[in-house]
């Protein structure tokens, strides 16, 4: 890493943003904590969103394998 003369120059060289303003920082809220209720509804959403992406991938797998079966048995009929 180069070393920056002045504290600024070293902020811009990595990429950090020096000239906020107060109210970029406002924004940020905190959470309370979620009851046990609520905490599980949470987990049954992201169960349901990790099991479609998995339910996804794993349909996208069976397709390319039926696809590069394909692939070879064409290839061995043309060369058989």
């Amino acid at each position: 890493y180069a070393v920056a003369a002045h504290p600024q120059s070293a902020l811009r060289l990595f990429g950090i943003n020096t000239c906020m303003r107060f109210y970029e920082f406002a924004t940020i809220k905190t959470t309370k904590p979620m009851n046990p209720a609520q905490a599980r509804l949470a987990a049954l959403k992201r169960n349901v969103e990790n099991g479609r992406a998995a339910l996804k991938r794993e349909r996208d797998m069976q397709r390319m394998a039926r696809e590069r079966e394909a692939q070879r048995k064409a290839q061995q009929r043309r060369t058989g």
